[in-house]
């Protein structure tokens, strides 16, 4: 799909994703809460998540507290690799997977009641056309959530660490800069939507030198390197870890220590 940012047709194409399911890690509660307050009163809802992956999101949700209040789930991706394993760990009656994009999803006129874009936005091409299709899929009074987890880069030695992985990635696409913000000056996003609400939350999770180094290889980027750069990328990334400036340990005989994250979630609702 020409709307489709070629690292990620390439990153994330069949065969890559098995690493990506089981290195990133899974949602925090209070997330999917807050999503959660930022739509009621309404429910049950119809949900349509786009970029969904491998389903980290969908299966976090779907047996979350809230579980209940959610009536459908349409599960958006333009990766036949993520699809195929999205289907292999996401078996839920309410959920139907489908191909498509931001600017593409096969859902019907005011079908949502919420549009959820977990860990994705960041890939987005084309913000007017994207705008515009989650105005035309969003019932009003419909919320768009987009969200990422990140590192907490006030940690030095994660911050160390976010540098490493990002010179690999050679300037793809990333939340960090900024750039999905566009989204907000659109057009067909100031014609059918609030101004963006966004908030956020740090937390801390236990992490070990050899499931962060998997988070990182999981990187679309890195996927594609070749098997020495890789060799380079797990030894520097290793000796940022283990030098650890400001690392705080959970257990140290069995080398645990805290993983601080920094979440985003940025509401717009639809008018």
């Amino acid at each position: 799909m020409s709307s489709v940012h070629p690292t990620s047709q390439l990153g994330f194409a069949k065969g890559t994703n098995e690493l990506y399911n089981k290195a990133r890690g899974e949602y925090e509660p209070k997330v999917l809460s807050q999503l959660r307050a930022a739509i009621q009163p309404l429910e049950p809802l119809n949900v349509v998540e786009i970029g969904a992956g491998t389903g980290l999101f969908a299966r976090a949700l779907l047996a979350h507290e809230e579980r209940k209040s959610v009536r459908n789930f349409r599960a958006v991706d333009p990766s036949e690799g993520m699809r195929e394993t999205f289907t292999k760990y996401t078996k839920d009656d309410r959920v139907v997977l489908s191909e498509g994009t931001f600017a593409e999803t096969g859902v019907e006129d005011g079908w949502a009641d919420l549009i959820v874009i977990a860990q994705a936005f960041h890939w987005c091409l084309e913000h007017e056309p994207a705008a515009a299709e989650f105005a035309r899929i969003l019932r009003p009074g419909g919320v768009l959530a987009l969200t990422w987890v990140r590192e907490d880069i006030d940690t030095p030695w994660l911050d160390q660490f976010r540098i490493r992985v990002e010179r690999d990635e050679r300037g793809t696409p990333s939340s960090r800069t900024g750039l999905w913000r566009q989204l907000f000056t659109t057009p067909a996003y100031t014609k059918s939507f609030a101004p963006p609400e966004e908030g956020g939350f740090t937390y801390r999770s236990p992490d070990t030198i050899d499931g962060l180094v998997s988070a990182g290889l999981s990187s679309s980027r890195i996927v594609v390197l070749t098997d020495a750069e890789k060799e380079v990328f797990i030894e520097d990334a290793k000796a940022i870890i283990q030098r650890g400036e400001g690392k705080v340990w959970i257990d140290e005989g069995k080398g645990i220590f805290e993983h601080p994250h920094r979440v985003v979630i940025v509401v717009s609702r639809r008018v």
